[in-house]
C-alpha cells in the first residue's frame, strides 16, 4: 500500500491574506462552520452562506441555538476553507464578528431566494454575520531552500 501523504520535506507554508481577498474566498464557496456557545459549551455547526456586501448570511431553522444567540446579537466565528488533502495547499478563512437575526420582510425574502436550504429541513430564517475580525490564509507549497 502507498502513502498519498505529501513529502514532509516540502511542507506548504501560511501566507496570510487581506480583508478583502479572504472574504472573496468566503464568497467562492457554498459551505462553512459556524461556531458559537450554546449552554456555556463550545458548538459548531455545518451551515451554507453567502457573502454579501461584506457581510455572512446563512439560513437556520426556528428552533437552531444559533438564532436564539442572533436575537441577542451575540459574537459568533465563521469558516470556511479548500484545502487539498493530497498537496495540503489551498486557503482557510475564520471571521468573527456579531450575529444578528434578519427581520426586514423585503431583505428576507430576497436572502431566501439567493440562499437555497442545503439541507431538507424548514430554514426560514435568516442570520446575518457582520464581520469585525478577518483572519484568512492561503497554504502554497513551499520553496526549496
Amino acid at each position: 500500500m502507498t502513502s498519498t501523504l505529501p513529502d514532509p520535506a516540502s511542507p506548504a507554508r501560511m501566507v496570510e491574506l487581506g480583508r478583502d481577498e479572504a472574504l472573496k474566498l468566503l464568497g467562492s464557496v457554498q459551505l462553512g462552520r459556524v461556531a458559537f456557545t450554546d449552554q456555556a459549551l463550545p458548538a459548531i455547526r455545518p451551515v451554507n452562506h453567502l457573502v454579501d456586501e461584506g457581510d455572512i448570511i446563512v439560513r437556520t431553522h426556528g428552533g437552531s441555538a444559533l438564532l436564539g444567540h442572533a436575537l441577542q446579537s451575540e459574537v459568533v466565528a465563521y469558516e470556511a476553507d479548500e484545502i487539498d488533502a493530497t498537496t495540503q495547499t489551498g486557503w482557510s478563512v475564520v471571521v468573527t464578528g456579531t450575529a444578528t437575526r434578519v427581520v426586514d420582510p423585503g431583505t428576507l425574502a430576497r436572502y431566501r431566494s439567493l440562499l437555497m436550504p442545503w439541507i431538507d429541513a424548514e430554514m426560514e430564517q435568516v442570520v446575518r454575520i457582520r464581520p469585525e475580525i478577518v483572519n484568512g490564509y492561503r497554504l502554497v507549497q513551499a520553496t526549496g531552500s
